[in-house]
């Protein structure tokens, strides 16, 4: 089982890659008064059927080929309810998929978020093919990154270069601090 809900977050959006998104939008959302961590991954990959959207939950149901059993999905549903939060699945075929987790911020058994700047920041620079929108908030105070933005002021400039690459974790970080004070979650 992963041990941070960025490790998940990884996961998941990799399944959304694999379904062929070419946007996804990440939002990770702390709200301390209400003791609320959710994170919302939305993709227009292919989707999934009525019977797929089922099974998803699953841990020994999956539509790869190359192994016998998809446990990224069912972790984090796992991870979210042992919280005492909630989980829940949308997905149209043709359309795209929702994936909402919500834990309970305090709870004891409530993995940490981990590196999650170096989640999102691994996604952007090794996936040419897909844009991103991320959303961290924190208490009301929130920023976004996405990339269609970067990608209309750098033009045929790739995300994978090293300045590119550099500045990228480099606006993660710094509006992460802006927003949340340096809070460990």
């Amino acid at each position: 089982m992963l041990q941070e809900l960025s490790l998940h977050i990884l996961d998941i959006v990799n399944n959304s890659i694999r379904a062929n998104a070419t946007l996804v939008e990440i939002s990770v959302c702390i709200h301390r008064d209400a003791d609320k961590l959710s994170i919302v991954i939305t993709d227009n990959g292919c989707g999934m059927t009525k019977e797929q959207l089922q099974k998803v939950t699953d841990p020994f149901y999956t539509t790869r080929t190359t192994r016998d059993i998809g446990l990224g999905v069912p972790f984090f549903r796992q991870a979210a309810l042992i919280t005492g939060g909630d989980f829940s699945i949308t997905s149209e075929s043709g359309v795209g998929t929702t994936i909402k987790a919500e834990f309970r911020l305090s709870h004891i058994d409530r993995m940490p978020l981990g590196d999650i700047n170096s989640t999102i920041h691994t996604l952007i620079v090794t996936n040419k093919l897909v844009d991103f929108l991320y959303t961290y908030e924190f208490d009301g105070r929130s920023y976004h990154l996405d990339t269609r933005e970067f990608r209309k002021i750098l033009g045929d400039i790739p995300m994978d270069l090293p300045e590119v690459s550099t500045f990228i974790m480099e606006y993660l970080e710094e509006n992460q601090r802006e927003v949340d004070g340096g809070y460990l979650i």
